[in-house]
């Protein structure tokens, strides 16, 4: 071996990546690698099928779906390390896994399915097995995004888990925040029967796609889907460069923080205020 191979860095092997995953979270690892799989397929079809719904692709939907759902699963996964071991091996705990993973994929399903035949999948009341099936899809809703909940609730009263108590809290308060806020931002959105507030000219904001021109609830839901990596990220932070009192300080104003962006722009889509209309 040569002395330059000798002293290059270790590839990261992806199984080792994964392993931690594996071992505490299986079914969430699983659901969520075959959600991001799945979109090897769909950009294909994004490719070869030209057909559009409201202007976009049929199929950009349902790959928004499955990339938000498979980092939301994996990111489920990797704090489950931090869950209380006794937890783990109790057979409610699985069953509830396998439910949250039933309720992804079925979600994933009738998205899928409505891009195939060329039709909405939320607000769709022209058909009325989608008018039927979009009730029972807000409940799987509500069951996919209780498992953040669950998980920071228990991690939280987990004393066990050796993390610095700020990066702790941080993890703890971003999981449950995620249900907290997502209920009622998405709730909400789900009773307006559309997904904008206010008339619109079909302007958009690149990349997310969010109305440039109307109010849209989607951007307070975006942001609360997120609150499990943004607030566990202020934890780091503050666990690295505070000491311990003040970094427990700035993980729960950061956490205040983030729930009045979540309802400050939560109210600016129910006036009707479009977000950021100066952007491209």
């Amino acid at each position: 071996m040569t002395p330059a191979l000798s002293r290059a860095a270790p590839r990261r092997d992806p199984a080792r990546l994964l392993a931690p995953l594996w071992q505490h979270a299986p079914g969430f690892t699983a659901t969520g690698l075959l959600a991001a799989l799945a979109l090897l397929p769909l950009y294909a079809a994004m490719a070869l099928d030209m057909r559009l719904f409201q202007g976009e692709s049929v199929w950009l939907k349902p790959i928004k779906f499955h990339i938000a759902l498979a980092i939301y699963l994996l990111t489920l996964a990797f704090f489950a390390r931090w869950l209380p071991a006794t937890m783990l091996a109790r057979r409610d705990w699985r069953v509830f896994v396998w439910a949250v993973n039933f309720a992804v994929v079925a979600e994933l399903v009738w998205v899928g399915a409505a891009a195939a035949i060329n039709t909405a999948s939320h607000f769709n009341t022209t058909i009325p097995a989608f008018a039927a099936i979009y009730g029972l899809m807000g409940v799987f809703a509500v069951l996919l995004t209780s498992a953040s909940l669950v998980m920071g609730v228990a991690i939280w009263r987990n004393r066990a888990t050796g993390l610095d108590p700020a990066l702790h809290l941080g993890i703890a308060l971003g999981l449950i925040l995620t249900f907290a806020l997502t209920l009622p931002v998405a709730g909400t959105l789900s009773s307006l029967g559309a997904h904008l507030v206010g008339p619109s000219d079909g302007s958009r904001l690149w990349l997310m796609g969010w109305s440039r021109d109307a109010g849209d609830p989607r951007v307070a839901h975006f942001l609360a889907t997120h609150a499990l990596h943004a607030v566990p990220l202020a934890g780091l932070l503050a666990s690295r460069l505070l000491p311990p009192a003040a970094a427990r300080g700035a993980v729960i104003l950061a956490a205040v923080a983030f729930s009045l962006l979540v309802a400050g722009t939560f109210w600016q889509a129910m006036q009707g205020r479009p977000f950021l209309p100066w952007m491209g």
